[in-house]
């Protein structure tokens, strides 16, 4: 079993605990080891090798979170839902809500073996069919999210989807309040408030309805391990819900990068590469959502801001962990000056100058 010290990792996962919860649920392994993933800020990820297969566990990361954050057992029930559908998903195993096991809500799901592409581009997509074919694979995929028949897969009572883009001006508003309690202590962000305001104000009084995914970007799937892109599972299905797709593809768009793009606001999370010739821009992104949706991308200056309204309150709220020391993150302390930076994106989209 793998050494671990940090009081952080100590907090994450009681190991024999854990031990115990696989022996009876899933039957005994003569070997057991534990790794927590490094990458992604949010839920925590550990692999687990149990005998001859190899898991993964996911679980909210410890100390207080906002309200309705870092909801696992629900990713477990979308996951498990769309087993036999269109979307490819990781198997499912089991799921946990008794929070004595290992001090929080938790799954277990198979591990997948691929490439996520995050830092850099894979050597073997390093080609003009191959990056388009990302993209391509990319919306296809998200199209595939929107198309899913939720009363066949039994998540027709997942969520309210008439005015989900309201309640998500509303939630994530809240969202940074809760952040703001503590942070404006070390430092405000007024020109949130102004771009809260003004999606209040904008926000559509009506949409299409479709599951969606809350969090689909180019770093939430992974691609089989082939030299010919082949999406073969999305991951970090936590705030899935009923809603409004248009704001799906916002949440994609924002991470998107074009070859005329400034710098990027949040260079950790920018995958620049994305700017070389042969992938597809935002506008091409676009017209492959709509043609595979049959739907259109209405009121886009509104779903772009919305988009990066959330990465603020996001980065706003891992601030506070920091600040609180329930995080040893070294990307969250970043937050005190890249929340303002996204403000300032926010406030360019909404005044025509970040055009798509």
């Amino acid at each position: 079993m793998t050494e671990h010290s940090s009081d952080y990792y100590q907090r994450l996962v009681d190991e024999s605990a854990l031990e115990e919860f696989l022996t009876r649920e899933i039957g005994p392994a003569e070997t057991f080891d534990v790794a927590r993933h490094e990458q992604g800020h949010s839920n925590e990820t550990l692999f687990v090798t149990w005998g001859d297969r190899e898991l993964v566990v996911r679980r909210p990361p410890p100390g207080q979170t906002a309200e309705t954050a870092h909801d696992v057992l629900r990713e477990y029930r979308v996951i498990d839902a769309l087993q036999d559908t269109a979307v490819p998903v990781p198997p499912t195993v089991t799921a946990c809500d008794d929070q004595t096991v290992i001090g929080s809500d938790f799954y277990v799901m198979a591990r997948v073996e691929g490439t996520v592409i995050r830092d850099d581009e894979p050597a073997r997509f390093g080609n003009d069919d191959a990056r388009a074919a990302v993209g391509t694979e990319l919306v296809d995929t998200l199209a595939a999210i929107h198309g899913v028949d939720t009363e066949s897969v039994g998540l027709s009572d997942l969520g309210r989807a008439r005015g989900y883009a309201k309640r998500q001006v509303t939630r994530w508003g809240k969202q940074l309040a809760w952040a703001f309690e503590r942070t404006a202590e070390s430092r405000t962000v007024p020109e949130l408030e102004r771009v809260g305001s003004w999606l209040q104000d904008e926000c559509p009084d009506d949409h299409p309805e479709t599951l969606v995914h809350g969090d689909y970007k180019l770093d939430n799937v992974m691609f089989g391990p082939g030299d010919d892109p082949d999406l073969a599972a999305v991951f970090d299905w936590e705030m899935a819900t009923l809603g409004d797709p248009r704001a799906d593809l916002g949440w994609l768009l924002s991470y998107w990068r074009d070859a005329k793009d400034p710098e990027p606001e949040i260079p950790d999370l920018a995958m620049e590469f994305i700017e070389a010739p042969g992938y597809p821009t935002r506008k091409d992104l676009v017209d492959r959502w709509e043609a595979q949706t049959g739907l259109t991308f209405e009121h886009e200056r509104f779903y772009r801001t919305l988009a990066v309204y959330k990465l603020a309150a996001l980065g706003e709220m891992f601030y506070r962990r920091y600040l609180e020391g329930n995080a040893d993150d070294p990307f969250y302390p970043l937050m005190e000056n890249r929340v303002p930076a996204l403000a300032d994106r926010a406030i360019r989209i909404i005044e025509g100058d970040e055009p798509l």
